[in-house]
């Protein structure tokens, strides 16, 4: 069988079936990718259903609306948050954290170590160091000031122990 087309387009000489089976191979290949269009389509359609569920278009535009006040709320919230975050760290530099305590007998003939010094720094090393003298007359208590980790007036042997292990922590 001999075609007038297949001729002017230079393909007289072809068998006619080969043509048929390169056709058919086509067509499979052009349904299997309308297969797969129509089941991207359907999944896309069911999804674009199930967000539009109960909605038109002026109460998705309202639900849109909303969502943007509640990121601008949470936004806000956030803002005040980390606002107040910074403010709390600033007044923790200024609040005792530090503390280093010696129990000491400050007399020999008196027992139970119940004299003391106590230190207490804040971040920056500034605080006091109390000291408590327990004698047989009484008890007796004195402080002294501390700025930057030292001290003016000259610190006993448990004070500066007290404020060594303060300022370890």
């Amino acid at each position: 069988m001999t075609s007038n087309l297949l001729n002017s387009i230079g393909l007289g000489n072809m068998d006619i079936a080969y043509l048929f089976i390169g056709l058919m191979v086509l067509i499979l290949i052009l349904f299997i990718i309308c297969i797969v269009t129509l089941t991207k389509q359907s999944k896309l359609k069911k999804r674009y259903e199930a967000f539009m569920l109960g909605k038109d278009a002026q109460s998705m535009e309202k639900e849109i609306t909303d969502l943007f006040s509640d990121m601008n709320y949470l936004k806000n919230a956030v803002d005040k948050n980390a606002k107040e975050i910074r403010h709390i760290y600033k007044r923790l530099e200024t609040t005792y954290q530090k503390l280093g305590i010696v129990k000491y007998d400050a007399f020999k003939q008196m027992g139970g170590r119940l004299s003391f010094s106590l230190a207490l720094l804040d971040e920056n090393n500034d605080g006091f160091i109390l000291n408590s003298v327990h004698s047989s007359d009484g008890c007796y208590s004195y402080t002294k000031e501390i700025k930057d980790g030292s001290c003016q007036i000259t610190l006993g042997e448990e004070e500066q122990q007290a404020l060594d292990i303060a300022m370890r922590e």
